[in-house]
This record gives structure tokens, C-alpha cells and sequence, in this order.
């Protein structure tokens, strides 16, 4: 597996978040209308399904299994069959469930990144990762209440802009650890 620096990491996330709070500060009608389409969306649901599968195999293929190695291609098929059949049979709220394996998958990456930095700043990513475990499982079990939470986020323009600039100054934080302190 191709190794990321913290830096690239975070300045990748910061970007993300960035663009993100811009698109919803600059086009807040346009972003609210799509954030509240957004859980049962069937395009993002079966694309962040299959990229969350994806990067699952490709985590897979470059883990030891030691014991358990003679299972790899039993294991790899559980995971196709999973993902596919997801996408086929939980379509309701499936952009959720997609989000919450991509959201696993990139705690493991921040937490795998984070692990041997030497500053204490890198908890702020880890702490990130362990917030995005609880959420996707929060939404796994339950994926209506994403549905709940952006039509709370969304109820008025005001309440809509002030989260994203939460995201805006979280997106400058990582931002300037990545410039900064990561390097």
C-alpha cells in the first residue's frame, strides 16, 4: 500500500473541506437542496459503495493475514458479494450506508498515517478518525438519522452557513498543520 505523508493527508482534507464550505457559503440554496437529496441519492449511493468495496480489497491485498491468509480470495469474494448486493437490495438511505464504509475507511488511512508522527498535533487528525468510526456506525446501524441530522442542518440558510464555516476554520486548521506542522 503507498505510503501518504500527514502533511499531503492533511492538506488533502483541508482542500476537501475547503471547497466544500465555499460551495455551501458562496451557493447556499444550491448546496442545502442537494445536502437534503443527499441520503437517498442512488447515484452516490452506489458510487461510494463500490469505491468504499474498492478500497476495502485494496487494503485486504496489502494486509497480512497470517492464519487466515488460506481465506483471502473466500474473503474478498464476502466483500464483492456485500457491496454489490448492497447496492441491489439497501437501497433506501444507500448513499449513507456507501458514506459510512468511506468514512471507515478513511479513519483507518488518518489513524495508519498518524501513528508514528512525532508532534502531538497529529491528534487532532487522529481524534477526526475516531469521530468518523462513531459516525458511520452511528449511521450504519440507523442511516434515517443522517437523513434527520442534514434536515436539522438544512432547516434555515443561517443555521446552513454557520456549519459551513465551522468547516471553513476546521478546513484552515488542517490546512496550516499540513503547510506547517506536518512537514
Amino acid at each position: 500500500m503507498p505510503e501518504i505523508s500527514l502533511a499531503d493527508l492533511s492538506l488533502a482534507l483541508g482542500a476537501i473541506m475547503l471547497l466544500t464550505a465555499i460551495v455551501g457559503l458562496a451557493k447556499p440554496e444550491g448546496a442545502m437542496d442537494w445536502v437534503r437529496k443527499f441520503p437517498r441519492n442512488e447515484t452516490a449511493g452506489w458510487t461510494l459503495m463500490l469505491m468504499g468495496m474498492a478500497w476495502f480489497l485494496w487494503v485486504l491485498s496489502g494486509e497480512t493475514l497470517a492464519d487466515f491468509e488460506k481465506f483471502r480470495v473466500h474473503f474478498k469474494i464476502f466483500i464483492v458479494a456485500t457491496g454489490v448486493g448492497a447496492c441491489f437490495f439497501l437501497k433506501d438511505f444507500l448513499a449513507v450506508r456507501g458514506l459510512a464504509v468511506v468514512l471507515l475507511m478513511l479513519a483507518k488511512l488518518i489513524v495508519d498515517t498518524a501513528r508514528w508522527h512525532p508532534s502531538d498535533w497529529r491528534l487532532v487528525l487522529v481524534v477526526l478518525a475516531y469521530v468518523l468510526v462513531v459516525k458511520a456506525m452511528w449511521f450504519t446501524v440507523a442511516p434515517w438519522r443522517m437523513r434527520d441530522v442534514l434536515d436539522w442542518a438544512t432547516a434555515s440558510e443561517q443555521r446552513f452557513k454557520t456549519m459551513c464555516g465551522v468547516r471553513l476554520v476546521f478546513a484552515v486548521l488542517f490546512l496550516a498543520l499540513g503547510l506547517t506542522v506536518f512537514k
